[in-house]
């Protein structure tokens, strides 16, 4: 599978860059910085992108979604985190200032499956962080965003944030198997196992 990631910013936010091997096309998860960048590293790739997911609507995760889908590329987002494309400053964190005016916005809901580039991506729906957060599994690994991070676990004391939600979210990760690896929204990539045996964050849950 072909795996690449940009992180390149001051929130050190990663957007990875995925799809199965021998294919010309990716898809591409949290674009919150530096459009043309990303578009750089998928052309030196041989890459093209065909469609944009969100893990939830924090503008260090989707800042940078309207400029690099344009007028072509759908984004696809969790419907209780597409309002923070019209308000990122009462969504919570992140830099934005103004709406995200992305063109084709596309809603997703917990237990949709979406086939882009080759890789079967199911969408699971984690709130906590925020309503929308989800997590994308394939049978290889997980996109966690900022559910789970490696030795620690994303924020639940946002204005949109559930402490109770992080809770049962973090619970339903545990259900995954401990082979997956684990792509999250800032840091290194780790695996469910590792995070099951030794992040503090998960122990008693």
């Amino acid at each position: 599978m072909y795996v690449d990631v940009f992180s390149d910013n001051s929130y050190e936010s990663n957007c990875w860059l995925i799809a199965a091997e021998g294919g010309e096309e990716a898809v591409v998860v949290d674009p919150g910085f530096s459009a043309e960048r990303v578009h750089e590293l998928l052309r030196a790739a041989g890459r093209t992108p065909v469609a944009v997911l969100a893990t939830h609507g924090h503008a260090d995760h989707v800042g940078a979604a309207a400029e690099f889908c344009g007028d072509d590329l759908p984004f696809h987002i969790h419907d209780a985190d597409a309002p923070a494309l019209e308000d990122p400053v009462a969504w919570g964190a992140g830099y934005a200032r103004a709406p995200i005016p992305v063109k084709d916005v596309r809603t997703l809901s917990h237990g949709d499956v979406l086939s882009f580039a080759g890789v079967r991506i199911e969408v699971v729906h984690t709130p906590g962080h925020t309503p929308g957060s989800v997590c994308f599994r394939t049978d290889g690994w997980v996109l966690s965003g900022d559910l789970v991070f490696a030795g620690t676990i994303g924020r639940s004391d946002f204005p949109n944030s559930s402490p109770g939600d992080m809770r049962a979210s973090l619970r339903r990760f545990l259900e995954l198997p401990d082979a997956l690896e684990v792509l999250p929204g800032h840091g290194p990539r780790t695996s469910v196992g590792r995070e099951r045996a030794s992040n503090p964050y998960l122990q008693g849950l």
